[in-house]
């Protein structure tokens, strides 16, 4: 089945309150077409000072980011005294839902990671406490296939379950 592109979207650099830099896939503009996805941030730094000022404390609610790390290491902290830190390949989830505050610090000697903001049904959006959970690499099923690897971080393929979204840390 061939598939058609309805559209196109070209990131921007940003550079975020505390200094962190940054490329804004999707943002405000995208969020009516890419619903549920409401950001998508991609960082990919060998300079120290682009990335090393992190996000301070701050609130958020009614959504879940995703934050993968393909290179270098990201250090959660929340207002639940959650706190971890994920590395090269590893990633984190966290459920703001009815409102939690947190923060990342991210390090290493370069940076290369992803985040995925989701806006949550509006049933949940009040409703569903804050949570944390770190994906570890040995949490992180691996399927080879000609060319690559899969890494099932969460969701099922071919047959298999991965970390289902169940908070396992808070």
């Amino acid at each position: 089945m061939l598939r058609k592109v309805t559209h196109q979207i070209k990131g921007q650099k940003d550079v975020g309150a505390s200094g962190i830099h940054f490329i804004r896939a999707l943002d405000e503009e995208t969020t009516k077409i890419f619903d549920p996805f409401l950001r998508l941030d991609v960082f990919d730094s060998s300079n120290l000072d682009e990335y090393i000022s992190g996000f301070p404390t701050r609130p958020h609610r009614g959504l879940e980011t995703i934050t993968f790390v393909s290179k270098g290491q990201m250090r959660h902290g929340d207002h639940l005294d959650t706190g971890a830190t994920i590395y090269n390949g590893e990633a984190q989830w966290l459920t703001a839902g009815s409102g939690a505050k947190h923060e990342e610090y991210p390090g290493g000697e370069s940076l290369l990671a992803t985040q995925l903001w989701l806006n949550m049904p509006a049933k949940d959006k009040m409703t569903e406490p804050p949570a944390y959970h770190s994906i570890t690499n040995d949490e992180i099923m691996e399927f080879p296939f000609d060319g690559g690897v899969l890494r099932l971080v969460t969701g099922e393929y071919e047959g298999v379950e991965a970390w289902q979204g169940k908070i396992l840390s808070c």
